[in-house]
């Protein structure tokens, strides 16, 4: 059995796949399912994993215990990123693929120019907004507090 840590982690990353699913049905109005594998979206499943451990670590061994200590560096880190460098990694994608588009427009316009279609555009939705981060925290607390109690 995986200890009780990871356990918890884990089901912070998996409600948090899961929620994506009808929040996003909420928003728009239809149902995707490839919502519960993908990046992005609301709520954001790295703060949830890194916050459910980090909330039950905090409650366990103490908040001034060095595994605390620990996790709440490599939560902060990882929120970062998701919130900073993925995003913009996305924001990248979308001008990359924006670019590609208007590349085949002049390509069909003028038949001389060699161009070579891709088979894909690049994924877009790789980050997460501040809102989405704040959200999969609040989600990941409340599952480690859970999660601390439960084994009581």
């Amino acid at each position: 059995m995986l200890n009780r840590a990871i356990t918890t982690a884990l089901i912070g990353i998996g409600a948090a796949q899961f929620l994506k699913i009808p929040l996003h049905y909420k928003e728009t109005g239809s149902w995707e399912w490839e919502k519960l594998f993908g990046s992005g979206d609301m709520p954001s499943s790295h703060s949830s994993a890194v916050t459910s451990l980090t909330t039950y670590i905090a409650l366990r061994k103490g908040i001034s215990s060095t595994d605390f200590g620990i996790s709440s560096i490599f939560s902060l880190i990882v929120m970062y990123d998701a919130m900073g460098i993925r995003w913009q990694a996305g924001q990248t994608a979308i001008a990359v693929n924006d670019m590609y588009e208007q590349l085949e427009k002049l390509a069909d316009h003028h038949p001389d120019i060699a161009y070579k279609k891709r088979e894909k555009e690049l994924k877009e939705m790789l980050g997460h907004m501040p809102n989405e981060v704040g959200g999969g925290a609040l989600l990941g607390i409340g599952i480690g507090i859970l999660s601390y109690f439960a084994q009581k």
